[in-house]
């Protein structure tokens, strides 16, 4: 009889961990599923005058839940404020020695359950409730007293946890987690909220960078690298190389861009009377080109799509700057 080996157990344990996965998976999409049927139905009325509610606030959403549902409110209020709807989390037990403060009539309440009836929340809703704060509650139980206390309650489906023995939050936060992204995206839409607004609240990181419009950073002036269609190949190609892009952007007496003179360009058209020629007998015309008030990340898509290097910046058709694929690695975009 062959006896196993550690090499069998290895494999026995990843199988068994796959297939574990492969189980949380499962149930935690039928609960989106769920989730997303359920649209179809009461939800979708109570999401849809949620969303009304909170584009008509003057103050802000005041994300509140105990345990994973406070752990999701945290990122539901972050991800609210990053997308143009100021928000903040308020801690249900802190809330009770003095944070409710925090919480103006202007504002609005997203409270987080499960069950509907955390016994913490008890305090912030009472409060809620008699200063006329609006509440919107997001629970699987209709009856609950949290259900019961708001003005809009979306109530979940029932799902069955992904955890075996039922216990742990796992189907039931994704859940969640996926209603708060629903209600972010919808208020996003609604707001009109674009890109260059998300740049405001994302100036650091890649996100960051990848928002920074091409005119923060091209290079300018003496730095661009310009020549004429008649200028003879001997002059174009020491200029090439004095401004160290790889290029030459060809420009016609009113300074419009034509054409582009690229690395490419001189191997394609090697020979013995490369250097008699003028820029015009090897340019590649008609190139691309990007405006200043777009991305970053546009200006990287574009490099990487038409696989090329650099970028001439043209306002009217006359170029006003030159980006590399170097300056976006250099910011972290690429």
């Amino acid at each position: 009889m062959a006896q196993a080996t550690v090499a069998d157990g290895a494999d026995f344990q990843t199988d068994a961990a796959v297939s574990s996965a492969l189980r949380t998976l499962d149930f935690e999409l039928g609960g989106v599923t769920a989730l997303k049927q359920a649209m179809g139905g009461a939800l979708g009325a109570s999401f849809a005058a949620a969303v009304a509610l909170l584009q008509s606030l003057s103050g802000r959403a005041i994300v509140s839940g105990m345990g994973k549902s406070g752990h999701v409110g945290q990122k539901i209020a972050a991800t609210l404020s990053s997308t143009g709807t100021p928000a903040f989390f308020v801690h249900p037990g802190e809330a009770s020695h003095g944070d409710l403060g925090m919480i103006t009539p202007e504002d609005a309440v997203i409270a987080l359950s499960w069950s509907g009836e955390t016994v913490e929340l008890t305090n912030l809703i009472t409060y809620a409730r008699r200063f006329a704060v609006p509440i919107i509650a997001i629970t699987s139980r209709g009856e609950s007293s949290l259900a019961k206390a708001a003005h809009h309650a979306l109530i979940l489906p029932q799902a069955t946890e992904a955890c075996p023995h039922g216990l742990a939050p796992t189907t039931s936060s994704l859940m969640q987690l996926a209603i708060g992204d629903a209600l972010a995206i919808a208020l996003l839409e609604g707001k009109g909220f674009t890109a260059h607004d998300f740049k405001v609240f994302h100036p650091g990181g890649q996100l960051g960078a990848n928002l920074k419009h091409v005119g923060d950073f091209m290079h300018t002036g003496a730095r661009l690298p310009l020549t004429t269609p008649d200028t003879p190949m001997s002059e174009a190609l020491v200029l090439m190389t004095e401004k160290s892009f790889g290029c030459l952007g060809v420009v016609e007496t009113d300074g419009k861009l034509i054409g582009i003179l690229t690395d490419g360009d001189l191997r394609r058209k090697m020979g013995d009377g490369l250097l008699e020629a003028t820029v015009s007998d090897v340019m590649t015309r008609g190139p691309k080109t990007i405006g200043p008030d777009e991305l970053a990340s546009a200006a990287l898509n574009m490099l990487n799509t038409s696989k090329i290097t650099a970028l001439f910046v043209v306002e009217d058709g006359r170029p006003v700057g030159i980006v590399h694929i170097h300056d976006l690695l250099r910011l972290g975009v690429a």
